[in-house]
């Protein structure tokens, strides 16, 4: 996840009303200033906003998808879903942390149904994505994972795709635009410019309320904080859930579909170095060092781009942070009443902002 806020609720015991405001406060002030310190520039694009019933329209209307396929590709034998026909105009969508392809379980049908072919797969860690090599080093650094996407679209034979993501996922959507322009025809990036500058998290702290909101990213810095991962991941990650989505009521049944893809061998591995490399705690690969020097840089996305926000983002919603570092034609869409689960919670807002920016 990028950033987390809130806390537990529906009785689990945990802080009050007030400091669950105070986190999602906090979290979306972290978010901010991370942003910030990007260099971000001033918002440039018409800002739409949609109402909490009208965008989250059809959600949870279907519960797994058909079948899930497997390919090897790069490091990695990928599991994913596939929907729609196979001549259809490629979307790939990925997930974040501590999620799986069940977040579009209902946004891929939406799309399908209107001709595209939706490639959904789980990250490396997590479902049924495995790596070839027991001996590739688990690593979860920002590039890797891209890599990783690009790999499968090689494998699938797709040379150009529209890439739709949130959390970790939005992250490499970002990524891929930045890296090989020429394979994203658009993207649908939820809470916007996510690249992470390692030099600007190493030397810029952030106000002590504000680090406050990443408190499970220093957890994880500690050996305590893997074993706990490692022992509680499932009430961990539900835990998380409730703290980033607290109008998002969804049943046992629906975490417990996610929460399969977290019994992965290699999660805990990726999740961890994932956070540690953020903060410059875990060295990543060398082979990564061409890629990882040029988002050091914090190039500008010159790829068609809509950036979707929610109340996750807090009082950065409004995406003017980010904004000019999408140079392309470009919008923004606020999804009030929303939490960080966008494509789970508003599919229908999700897949209508892919339709759109398919046209662009």
């Amino acid at each position: 996840m990028n950033s987390s806020d809130d806390s537990m609720a529906n009785g689990d015991g945990g802080l009050g009303g007030m400091t669950r405001r105070r986190f999602l406060r906090n979290a979306s002030l972290a978010l901010a200033a991370t942003e910030l310190s990007l260099g971000v520039g001033t918002m440039a694009s018409a800002q739409t906003t949609a109402g909490t019933a009208a965008s989250a329209a059809s959600a949870g209307s279907n519960t797994s998808f058909d079948a899930i396929k497997e390919i090897e590709a790069g490091v990695l034998k990928i599991s994913y879903a596939e929907v729609g026909p196979k001549d259809g105009k490629p979307v790939v969508l990925l997930h974040g942390w501590p999620y799986d392809i069940h977040s579009y379980v209902d946004v891929a049908p939406l799309l399908a149904a209107k001709g595209y072919r939706v490639i959904v797969p789980y990250l490396r860690g997590y479902g049924g994505t495995r790596f070839l090599s027991d001996k590739s080093f688990r690593n979860g650094q920002q590039a890797a994972v891209a890599l990783d996407i690009i790999k499968l679209m090689d494998a699938l034979g797709i040379k150009q795709a529209i890439i739709g993501g949130f959390d970790w996922g939005a992250r490499t959507a970002d990524i891929m635009a930045v890296l090989w322009p020429e394979r994203c025809k658009a993207l649908v990036a939820v809470s916007g410019y996510l690249i992470t500058n390692l030099k600007a998290n190493k030397l810029t702290p952030l106000p002590p309320v504000v680090e406050y909101a990443w408190w499970y990213q220093y957890y994880f810095a500690t050996e305590r904080g893997v074993v706990g991962y490692e022992k509680n991941r499932y009430d961990f990650n539900k835990l998380i859930w409730k703290n980033v989505s607290p109008k998002w009521n969804f049943d046992d049944a629906t975490y417990d579909r996610t929460a399969k893809a977290f019994e992965n061998p290699d999660h805990v591995a990726i999740v961890i170095h994932n956070y540690r490399w953020r903060i410059d705690l875990a060295p990543g690969e060398a082979k990564y060092d061409a890629y990882e020097a040029k988002l050091a840089e914090s190039p500008d996305i010159t790829v068609p781009t809509i950036t979707l926000a929610s109340d996750f983002d807090g009082a950065g919603k409004d995406g003017s942070r980010y904004a000019g570092k999408y140079t392309g034609k470009y919008s923004h869409k606020v999804l009030d009443g929303i939490g960080h689960n966008v494509p789970q919670e508003a599919p229908q807002a999700f897949a209508d902002a892919i339709v759109e920016v398919d046209g662009y």
